[in-house]
């Protein structure tokens, strides 16, 4: 089962953040069809925010298609996202992961490595990348 957390510093609101963290599990796999998402009252009392927050957030879920709400029984994930297999996601993260380092040595910082990442997703995504793959 998921287990959520809160950045209340981020500018981000309570209820997307919840929203990206059950889409950041569907795509590393950590929930799976079938799984069930924590009840309103266990994320409130988890997390001291208002119930409708929660459900706020379970509603936009189910609106995507993501989740079903199950009376009297709970909300269950109907889809996972993303297609890469999960050895895959692990192999690449183990790249990602050296490549972080080697930015780091080099004298990059956070903000820097998250604007050379973001180029090189703008650049993939609108087939602007040397040697990139086609879908």
């Amino acid at each position: 089962m998921i287990e959520f957390h809160l950045d209340r510093r981020s500018g981000v609101a309570t209820y997307l953040q919840l929203v990206h963290q059950v889409k950041q599990a569907l795509r590393l796999g950590t929930l799976r069809p079938g799984d069930r998402l924590p009840t309103a009252r266990e994320v409130v009392e988890a997390l001291a925010i208002n119930p409708n927050t929660v459900l706020k957030a379970y509603r936009e879920l189910e609106r995507e298609g993501l989740v079903e709400g199950r009376p009297g029984l709970g909300t269950f994930v109907q889809r996972s996202l993303g297609g890469v297999r999960l050895a895959d996601q692990a192999a690449l993260r183990r790249e990602l992961d050296e490549w972080v380092r080697r930015a780091r040595r080099a004298g990059l910082d956070r903000d820097d490595m998250e604007t050379l990442f973001s180029l090189a997703m703008t650049d993939a995504y609108r087939g602007g990348a040397a040697g990139e793959e086609t879908a």
